[in-house]
């Protein structure tokens, strides 16, 4: 238990570890105007959210619990002409179970940091194949903001990935789709915009019930990273 309370300290600690980037909300005021392109904007926020959707093929087992935490960071497009820093940061604590009647996974993850907040959540269903391979199908539904606008974001994904000794790589594919509305901010606007992203990353477990991970994604104007630490117990 000892362990498990350290790592849980470790995953807050790791959470909070990018809080010098850069202020959102502030970042969004200070370039936005009527000629800024929102929809570019929105779909590099859209990717950010959507990166935390998986690290792996495998869900959880009742009565278990996956807690960890994602730290995502996404290059802002070229057309993106609000974002004034290179990368978009955010980090979500998460948290997911499972139902056993309806055999489905639960997930919940939220954030608060540089600006930025967020809460959410969804449902996956997980299955195996030769039992050394697990796929996982996901929903999820987030509702963000900032002080200058308002967002919902809705994402689908499937993941794949391969138990190889204490590593776990993963392939996957998702669609994000967000509805973005200014508020307090002239002129006042709003968009709606989807994308695809194509992820790659690998799972690394050093001890028993301990993670970590790290991938790359890939969207149509942009691309993404992200690690995290967790508990699979």
């Amino acid at each position: 238990m000892k362990k498990r309370l350290a790592v849980l300290l470790g995953v807050l600690c790791f959470t909070g570890a990018v809080s010098y980037a850069a202020n959102i909300a502030d970042d969004f005021r200070s370039h936005y105007n009527a000629s800024s392109d929102l929809a570019a904007y929105n779909k590099d926020l859209n990717a950010l959210i959507g990166l935390a959707d998986f690290h792996t093929g495998q869900g959880t087992s009742f009565p278990g619990f996956d807690i960890g935490a994602t730290l995502s960071a996404v290059k802002t497009s070229s057309n993106n002409n609000i974002s004034s820093e290179d990368y978009m940061y955010a980090g979500f604590i998460t948290a997911e179970t499972k139902i056993p009647v309806l055999n489905l996974g639960v997930v919940l993850r939220g954030t608060d940091m540089n600006g930025f907040q967020s809460l959410g959540g969804g449902l996956k269903y997980n299955f195996g194949l030769f039992d050394t391979i697990h796929i996982s199908l996901g929903g999820f539904y987030d509702r963000g903001s900032t002080d200058w606008y308002s967002t919902d974001h809705y994402s689908l994904s499937a993941v794949a990935s391969l138990d190889v000794l204490f590593l776990t790589p993963y392939v996957g594919i998702g669609y994000d789709y967000g509805e973005l509305k200014t508020k307090d901010l002239f002129p006042s606007r709003s968009t709606s915009d989807g994308d695809m992203r194509y992820t790659a990353g690998v799972n690394v477990t050093p001890f028993p019930f301990v993670y970590l991970f790290a991938a790359y994604t890939q969207t149509s104007s942009s691309h993404g990273l992200q690690g995290g630490i967790g508990l699979n117990f």
